[in-house]
């Protein structure tokens, strides 16, 4: 099978990691398709099965994980697993397409130990904790107790940025757009 690159993009949640995922999915020169990752927890605000998560139940996520087929997985909050499946890359990349991620801190990292030549790992920094907190609280689709686990988080993430290929800082969401969609360019095109 022919491999594509793997765009990888993490960051604490309220980032925009997952604004600047969407604006490259709609760059159709760059050839991505989204991964979309198994997760155990229920759909949150709009969430569609499928599209956004592939809501499964524990149960049958230690299936998959018993028979190995998650090119990475973890609790990420307690009770909450997510993982992504090796035939949800497969596909992608059955169909010619370069896979990208938007993903936690250590799923991206395992994804970049297992497939180094092929991964470019992004992590997108925030101005910082504080409006973090900010838009977390502004989206308004979870409880002040979740929020805090996000912001607590959140710092041990921060420090993981250095192991990470590059680091954009999201202080200007259209010039972290525009920096993503150079930094993704330059690697699908191999310079």
């Amino acid at each position: 099978m022919n491999k594509g690159k793997l765009l990888v993009f993490s960051a604490p949640s309220g980032s925009g990691k997952t604004t600047i995922v969407r604006h490259l999915l709609e760059q159709e020169d760059l050839n991505l398709e989204f991964s979309i990752s198994c997760a155990t927890r229920e759909p949150r605000g709009q969430e569609v099965d499928g599209k956004d998560y592939y809501f499964i139940s524990w149960e049958e996520f230690k299936k998959h994980i018993k028979a190995e087929e998650f090119v990475e997985w973890e609790e990420v909050y307690t009770n909450n697993y997510y993982g992504t499946l090796k035939s949800e890359v497969e596909r992608i990349w059955a169909k010619g397409k370069n896979v990208i991620f938007d993903i936690d801190v250590s799923g991206g990292l395992r994804i970049k130990s297992k497939f180094p030549q092929e991964t470019l790992a992004v992590f997108v920094k925030p101005p910082s904790v504080d409006e973090l907190k900010r838009r977390l609280k502004q989206r308004s689709t979870e409880s002040d107790e979740k929020i805090n686990m996000r912001i607590a988080k959140a710092h041990v993430e921060l420090a993981t940025a250095p192991q990470f290929d590059k680091i954009i800082k999201n202080y200007d969401l259209d010039v972290a757009k525009a920096e993503a969609y150079d930094l993704v360019k330059e690697f699908i095109s191999g310079f």
